[in-house]
């Protein structure tokens, strides 16, 4: 029987364990000082995998390895092992960051813009279209979207969702706006949005838009993202989008947004 409950041990995992690593680690804070043997029978790991894993939390900085005979080992106090986590978490990150970036203008990354381009070339329109599972990964393809908008872009959205879209994409939005961008927004204003409206307001043109309950993005007549629930309803883990890359569906969309942009009421916010 484990010494801890199995939610624990779950939780546990968010410092980047395996579940033999969270038992062991669990085993040997709760003993202070000890040795494989004491702590595989402890953490009902098995032996021949108690020496591996213990190698593995020494050197990601969870225990130390007492000097002596036999070898016994020392648990390192948790918030410690927090902030060494933590500092491992931003080297990685650093690392991979820079990795990328030289990534940028390589012959690498032209090859495979080259096999995109081919491919792509190859589908037909109907098939270029997804479902994006978690309010998150539609976040991230609506900013590829403003990244890539060349003329226009049209968002309807919610007072909540208003108030996300300043958040998530504002760094976007604003270089859209620096390279000539035009991007409307309509939404339903509220005092609760008011601050995201003055926030986008130099970058956008914002009309408040009652009555209508629509989430969805297109970029130049060409891309659409929609949002197929009611983000009042919705848990942001279980909402659902779906992008469709067809300028015909894209831009009749866009029609029928400009009847209802023209019945909205254009925002004036003071400097």
């Amino acid at each position: 029987m484990s010494i801890v409950q199995k939610e624990f041990l779950k939780k546990i995992k968010d410092f980047g364990l395996n579940s033999y690593e969270a038992k062991i680690w669990t085993a040997l804070l709760s003993r202070g000082v000890s040795t494989a043997g004491e702590l595989s029978d402890i953490a009902n790991v098995p032996r021949s995998r108690s020496y591996d894993v213990l190698e593995s939390l020494e050197k990601k900085g969870f225990i130390i390895m007492k000097i002596g005979k036999p070898i016994k080992y020392i648990a390192v106090d948790p918030e410690e092992v927090v902030e060494r986590v933590k500092k491992n978490v931003k080297q990685d990150a650093d690392r991979q960051a820079e990795m990328l970036e030289t990534l940028k203008g390589s012959d690498i990354l032209d090859e495979l813009r080259s096999l995109h381009k081919n491919g792509v070339e190859m589908v037909d329109p109907a098939d270029i279209t997804g479902a994006l599972k978690s309010r998150s990964n539609a976040y991230d393809q609506i900013d590829t979207m403003i990244r890539s908008a060349e003329e226009e872009l049209v968002i309807v959205t919610t007072e909540d969702g208003l108030i996300r879209k300043a958040d998530v994409h504002m760094r976007s939005l604003k270089k859209a706006h620096d390279r000539g961008v035009k991007i409307r927004i309509a939404c339903p204003i509220t005092e609760k949005n008011r601050k995201a409206v003055a926030d986008l307001a130099p970058i956008a043109t914002i009309r408040d838009l009652k009555g209508v309950k629509a989430r969805f993005t297109v970029a130049d007549k060409k891309e659409l993202l929609f949002m197929l629930m009611d983000d009042a309803d919705v848990h942001p883990s279980y909402d659902v989008g779906v992008w469709i890359s067809t300028p015909f569906f894209s831009a009749a969309l866009t029609e029928l947004f400009e009847i209802a942009w023209k019945n909205a009421k254009e925002l004036k916010v003071k400097a």
